[in-house]
């Protein structure tokens, strides 16, 4: 009779990462690592592509969206790092309290495969059922380690979509007449009293821009929450601008928006580009984006590109953007989770 084999011993089960809320506000040692992960996230997955600075992330952690409550996690690495985060905005905005959206779920590249990622969803995931969710979208960078993990948890792409860049011209631009029957206006900040209401009616045109099979509403736009959207934007740290074609009856005909989310950044952001269909056909698009193009190099000489995405269905202004000398510079789609 042999001795029987001895048994190996079980291998201990690795302890569950520890999720924990971020403080409320957050503090400035987790503002700083929060942007350090992200910014080590991009150069991992899209090197080429810039990273979000601290003013933009202090502001997305520290002032709250007008559309809803945010929420933010984190997993606490070595040193007072955070080696995982994760960002959920839960719509309050009229016919969208059902949703939700995820702004970021990211691991610190030397800390994945350890489950980080997974432990951040599940605390996601609680929180939707406990606010009685039943959708939830993100943005995902497709072609990247984020798209796999979204698949793998049952998100579906209802809206592939683009990030196209400009490159903005060193010197002066020559800025573009408005035609007949139109003038052009432009503002910092806020839209001015008189031309509040009109800049409404002009937001609510954004409603048949193409949206896919995205499970939300578009809002019910006002002159103040017009100002609110646009407000947010500074007391988050940044600059929002605005170039506007009128008619002689202070009918707002286009308009284009434009953010830095630090006046120090490099890149701006493409925010809403609108032609009222009553004007469309004239070259309104493209004639804001021009003004807009020459009012910027002006006043932020720094400035080296301009980004937006455009869903690929919404040939109107892939073609406007085309003329313009925009260029596709990665793939996007907005993604979405039935719960």
């Amino acid at each position: 009779m042999t001795e029987p084999e001895p048994t190996a011993p079980a291998r201990p089960l690795a302890p569950a990462p520890a999720v924990v809320p971020l403080s409320v506000p957050p503090t400035d040692a987790e503002v700083d690592s929060w942007t350090r992960l992200l910014g080590a996230v991009r150069a991992a997955d899209l090197p080429a592509v810039p990273a979000p600075g601290r003013v933009e992330v202090c502001g997305r952690l520290r002032v709250s969206s007008i559309r809803g409550r945010s929420v933010h996690w984190a997993v606490p690495g070595e040193g007072g790092e955070l080696d995982g985060v994760a960002a959920l905005l839960l719509f309050t905005d009229e016919g969208n309290t059902h949703g939700a959206f995820l702004n970021d779920l990211a691991v610190r590249p030397a800390a994945r495969r350890r489950g980080l990622g997974r432990a951040l969803w599940e605390a996601v995931l609680a929180e939707l059922r406990a606010q009685q969710r039943t959708s939830l979208a993100v943005l995902v960078e497709t072609g990247t380690p984020a798209q796999a993990f979204a698949e793998r948890l049952g998100f579906e792409n209802v809206l592939p979509m683009g990030w196209h860049v400009q490159r903005v011209p060193a010197g002066p631009v020559e800025a573009p007449e408005a035609p007949s029957g139109y003038r052009l206006v432009s503002w910092s900040g806020e839209v001015p009293d008189a031309w509040a209401d009109a800049s409404a009616v002009a937001h609510g045109s954004m409603e048949d821009a193409p949206t896919g099979d995205l499970d939300e509403r578009a809002p019910a736009w006002t002159g103040e929450r017009v100002r609110l959207a646009q407000r947010l934007v500074v007391d988050r740290g940044g600059v929002i601008l605005s170039v506007a074609a009128l008619t002689a009856s202070g009918e707002m005909a286009a308009y284009t928006e434009l953010v830095l989310a630090d006046p120090a950044d490099t890149r701006a952001l493409q925010y809403d580009t609108v032609v009222v269909p009553a004007h469309r056909g004239r070259g309104l698009g493209r004639l804001v984006k021009r003004r807009m193009l020459a009012e910027v190099v002006a006043a932020y000489p720094a400035l080296r590109e301009i980004a937006t995405t455009v869903a690929d269905e919404n040939a109107p202004m892939l073609g406007v953007n085309e003329a313009l000398g925009y260029r596709r510079e990665r793939d996007v789609a907005l993604f979405q989770l039935k719960l």
